[in-house]
């Protein structure tokens, strides 16, 4: 399993994902382009001395993201507030990409039509989003242990 951020435009809040890939053992990739600069600099603050421990690839686009995901035959699972099935009723496997969008503006359609499946965060009605990082460590937390790769 993988985690991927579609041009992240706050850095705290990557450097808040990337810590808790660090912590749970899971790689992480960011799409490009940023909303600053995507440097260990721009996010150490919230990722700390964290950021040395994680596995990090970065895309210069989209499409090149869908490159490499093509050669490495991994099924797209986007995180959306505009999918109606929930990520509690999803079964995770470790050859997939989960995909969280900006915090601004989400992903656009192109994307939403390249994932296998689109999942959400349950919330109470009229809410309208939770904070992204809060989000990946929730999905995050259940594919792990749906997949057995829960830290010990």
């Amino acid at each position: 399993m993988r985690i991927a951020l579609y041009e992240p435009d706050i850095p705290q809040n990557t450097g808040t994902i990337l810590r808790l890939c660090a912590c749970m053992g899971i790689a992480a990739h960011i799409i490009e382009p940023a909303g600053f600069p995507v440097t260990d600099r721009a996010f150490r603050r919230a990722g700390m001395d964290y950021l040395d421990q994680v596995t990090l690839t970065r895309h210069t686009s989209f499409s090149a993201f869908e490159d490499w995901r093509a050669r490495e035959r991994l099924s797209l699972v986007l995180l959306t507030t505009a999918a109606e099935r929930s990520y509690v009723d999803h079964a995770f496997n470790t050859d997939q990409v989960l995909l969280f969008g900006r915090e601004s503006a989400g992903v656009p359609e192109a994307v939403h039509k390249a994932a296998d499946a689109r999942l959400r965060v349950p919330m109470r009605p009229g809410m309208r989003s939770v904070n992204v990082a809060m989000a990946v460590a929730m999905v995050a937390s259940e594919a792990l242990r749906q997949t057995g790769g829960l830290p010990r």
